[in-house]
């Protein structure tokens, strides 16, 4: 009778353990399923009608008109590309480079670690407008100092307009999102680096094994949960690449991304029919590209 008598009270107690888990779950839950879920949803809806931004017009069901169309749109197929170039570079470039930085000021006494932990993740929490007003003044065509360096360095003769010449404009995107996505990835690996085993670190050098073996052998077997997230975080933010585009180039210069097309698409087009339900059909190919990019992540992590 005791026992059961205690089995009931650990069951009773249990569900009061989860009912005020679930309480605390909740606010964020709301949160989740109504700016989330909900449009989710709505945007799978919209993407098959041609709604538009006027209340007047009429909204009807379209089916997969929208998403034929993108098929055949240059334009997007040209935003999709430069949106892939984007990603296929800065994500294997963020995270190479931030294991090796973390690696290196790893080895670093606390006050040293922790200074350029500050630096790294500087631009992170600087607001993207600011940062990307000191990167616009870096590429002025006159007094920009990039041009001022290399004309007084000799590199070139005249001026570059780095943000108006198609051959530039995408690369000088890229290299303003790597120096603002390097920060949390470093300062994750400098966190996965601390939980190492070093019991196994020492096992295998007092086997023999370089540096070398150690770090791919054993760290980065054991840092590879850390390696995943940054993968699918970097991919997710390259394919999400807008603001940059909005404040630099708006689209031009061949830097259109397919999430600035969308913007431009519902918002700047609405006086003609249909643009919103397709920009909402860019949106759904843009999650589904998204989705499968993180599923074969997933998939060779777990291979690993």
């Amino acid at each position: 009778m005791a026992n059961g008598a205690n089995h009931k009270l650990s069951r009773t107690l249990q569900r009061r353990e989860d009912a005020t888990g679930y309480l605390f779950m909740l606010p964020s839950l709301i949160f989740f399923v109504g700016f989330v879920i909900i449009p989710m949803f709505i945007c799978i809806f919209m993407s098959l009608t041609n709604a538009n931004m006027h209340a007047s017009k009429e909204v009807s069901f379209i089916g997969l008109q929208n998403f034929v169309k993108l098929a055949k749109d240059k334009e997007f197929l040209a935003a999709l590309k430069n949106t892939f170039i984007i990603v296929l570079v800065s994500v294997p470039v963020v995270c190479l480079f931030s294991l090796w930085v973390a690696s290196v000021i790893y080895n670093y006494n606390g006050f040293a670690l922790s200074a350029f932990r500050c630096i790294f993740y500087l631009p992170v929490v600087t607001g993207s407008v600011a940062v990307t007003a000191v990167w616009k003044w870096m590429y002025d065509n006159y007094s920009g100092i990039f041009n001022i360096v290399l004309k007084e360095t000799g590199i070139i003769e005249k001026n570059i307009n780095w943000l108006g010449n198609s051959d530039y404009a995408l690369w000088c995107i890229i290299l303003i999102l790597l120096t603002t996505s390097v920060g949390q990835p470093i300062v994750l690996y400098v966190s996965a680096l601390g939980n190492v085993d070093q019991t196994l670190v020492e096992a295998a050098k007092v086997d023999g094994a370089t540096d070398t073996q150690v770090f791919w052998r054993i760290k980065w077997a054991q840092m590879m949960p850390t390696t995943l997230y940054i993968l699918v975080i970097t991919t997710i933010n390259s394919f999400q690449c807008f603001a940059l585009i909005q404040l630099l180039t708006k689209g031009g210069a061949g830097t259109n991304t397919v999430m600035y097309y969308i913007y431009y698409t519902a918002f700047k087009l609405t006086e003609q029919t249909g643009h919103f339900g397709y920009a909402n059909a860019m949106g759904v190919v843009l999650a589904i590209f998204i989705g499968l990019l993180s599923a074969v992540q997933f998939k060779l992590a777990q291979e690993k």
